[in-house]
Order: structure tokens, then C-alpha cells, then sequence
């Protein structure tokens, strides 16, 4: 096995089908210490035994991913996720209200901890989710282990919402993807750490802080700090969710050539001079925005513009994921 994991015949990644079959396959793979790239509610995770380092290295070789970058373990239910760390009574009360969901776990890593060093960046906590889609859950269950899955893409780049989005950055580096159809929900899930203090919100996604709020009854506080060189959870890095074109925030202008992602009734002086324009959601719609979101950027950034200009977003509900990634994107690489 070289350092990506075994390939199908020919060195091609396979499409396995979302049956009873395809699971098994899927499993057995990951079981195997291969990488399989699988559907969630929120991405494509790219998937990998988190209890075996070789595994999780493959991830990184994959992805060109930075080691120090932390990776979500995946747990087919909130039981077997409550083994692999110390919840505390903010912890247990997020997991009763968001699981299975598009919520993230950083708690305190315990000595029954399955998760690898390599999986956790050497931190003494552990990040981890019970996603929502079942068809995860059922493909999770199979393998009976926990399983590290950052998104299914080059690092840096946008993330996937598709099998057909996975292929295009991973065909051939991985050995299969398990194809469930388009992600519901379209960005990553909240990350929250609870880790002996208040809670903090360190990354906005599926759940909403206003969601988070309302279960906790207080409000959480930002990530406090947190080092960009070595972030306590995923998806921390300045630049992350990176196109290849240049991304301009809060366009009010479009300069000839640009590519441009509109959202509502937004419609900036010089539309008619873009080179292409993808509109988010018509109708101002968060939700349907944060699922067409890497989807619209991928589209954009074929288009061959140097420059990507968005229109201004609200940061309110799931805008503020949005807003997130968006920012993520346009930070300096």
C-alpha cells in the first residue's frame, strides 16, 4: 500500500452506490486503512479509521493537509461517541439537543480515548460529531470504529457537496467514494469546544449561535486566541476554503472580467461587464445560500476569473457560517 491507501484497478477511485452493498464495500476499505470519501448532511467527509495513525497519515498525504490541523472523528451514535471523551454538563446538553446533527464536539481527550494522536494534531482533546445523515451513520455502524473526516478535498480548497465535487479534486489519490447524492445542509457543522470553561464557539456552521443559545442559556464566547499555526479544533486555518481565483468581499462594484456571487435582491453597478454569475439564493434564503455555497464557488472558479467578487451577506443565523467561509477564502495564502 503506498502512502495514498490502495487504488482500484488502474490507480481509479471507485463510485460505490448508496446500498446495502456499497456500505459493506465502503467499510471494508476503511477497515482496511484505505480512504473512502462519504456523504454527510453538511460535506463530503473524506473518511479514515481515526484509530489507526498509517490511516490517518493517508489523509494528510491525500489532502496536502497540515499536520497541525486537527480532524473530526465520526460516530455512528452519541453512546459510542460519549466513550471516546469527558463530557461535561454543557457537552451532554449540546449532544442531547444537536445529535445526530451538524455539530462538532471538542471535549477533553480521556486515556479510553480510541482516536490516534495523529487524528487529534497531538492535542489533549478530541473532536467529534454523530452526523445526521443516516446514510453516514449506517456506513459508520459498519465500520465500528471511530472515523477521521475532514472534507473530501484538497486542503485549502472549496469543499464538496457531491460525489462529482470529490472526484474532481481526489479521483485517483483515494479508493472509493460512497455516492449519497447532493449534501443537504452545504457547510461544515459548528464546532464547539467545551473544555472545562465556559463553551466557545470555534466555528459557526449548521447549528446556529442563536441555536447553541437557546439549549445553553448563555451566550458563547470566540475562540480566545486561538493560534493559527496550531488551532485547538478544525477548520481554524486563516486560509481555508480557498478557490483558486482571488475572493473580494462586500462587492458593491464589479470590475470587468470578475466572476460574481450575488444573494438576494443584491445587484452591483457593472454586473452586465462579469464573466459569469452564479446567484446563491434569489429570494435572500440562508439556508438555500450555505447549500449552494462551494458549489457556487467551484462553478465560479471554472470560469477562469482572477477574482471572485461577493456581494455583501448578512452575518445573522446561518449567514454568519457563510460570512465564515467566505472570509476563509479571501484571507492571504
Amino acid at each position: 500500500m503506498n502512502d495514498l491507501g490502495s487504488m482500484a484497478p488502474g490507480g481509479s477511485t471507485r463510485r460505490l452506490p448508496a446500498d446495502l452493498d456499497g456500505i459493506a464495500d465502503a467499510a471494508r476499505l476503511l477497515r482496511a486503512g484505505d480512504l473512502v470519501a462519504f456523504p454527510t448532511e453538511t460535506v463530503y467527509g473524506l473518511g479514515a479509521d481515526a484509530t489507526d495513525p498509517a490511516a490517518v497519515a493517508r489523509i494528510f498525504a491525500a489532502k496536502a493537509r497540515p499536520r497541525f490541523n486537527p480532524l473530526i472523528a465520526h460516530l455512528a451514535d452519541v453512546a459510542s461517541a460519549q466513550a471516546e471523551g469527558a463530557f461535561d454538563a454543557q457537552a451532554q446538553r449540546l449532544a442531547a439537543a444537536f445529535w445526530p446533527g451538524p455539530l462538532t464536539l471538542v471535549v477533553p481527550a480521556t486515556t479510553r480515548t480510541s482516536v490516534c494522536d495523529l487524528a487529534r494534531a497531538g492535542l489533549d482533546s478530541v473532536a467529534l460529531r454523530v452526523p445526521g445523515s443516516a446514510l453516514a451513520r449506517d456506513l459508520l455502524a459498519a465500520v465500528g470504529r471511530p472515523v477521521a473526516g475532514p472534507s473530501a478535498n484538497r486542503s485549502g480548497r472549496v469543499s464538496p457537496t457531491s460525489a462529482a465535487h470529490v472526484l474532481a479534486d481526489l479521483s485517483g489519490r483515494i479508493a472509493a467514494v460512497l455516492d449519497g447524492g447532493e449534501a443537504s445542509v452545504g457547510v461544515e457543522s459548528t464546532v464547539v469546544a467545551c473544555l472545562g470553561g465556559p463553551p466557545r464557539l470555534l466555528r459557526p456552521g449548521g447549528i446556529t449561535r442563536e441555536a447553541l443559545r437557546a439549549v445553553l442559556g448563555l451566550e458563547l464566547a470566540g475562540p480566545e486566541g486561538a493560534d493559527s499555526n496550531r488551532p485547538v479544533g478544525p477548520g481554524l486555518l486563516a486560509s481555508h476554503y480557498a478557490p483558486r481565483a482571488r475572493v473580494r468581499l462586500d462587492a458593491s462594484i464589479i470590475a470587468p472580467g470578475e466572476a460574481v456571487l450575488l444573494f438576494g435582491a443584491a445587484r452591483p453597478a457593472g454586473l452586465d461587464r462579469a464573466r459569469a454569475v452564479i446567484d446563491l439564493s434569489p429570494r435572500g434564503d440562508p439556508v438555500e445560500a450555505a447549500a449552494r455555497l462551494f458549489s457556487g464557488l467551484r462553478d465560479l472558479d471554472a470560469s477562469g476569473a482572477a477574482v471572485i467578487a461577493v456581494v455583501p451577506i448578512p452575518s445573522t443565523g446561518l449567514g454568519e457560517a457563510i460570512r465564515d467561509r467566505l472570509e476563509r477564502a479571501a484571507a492571504p495564502r
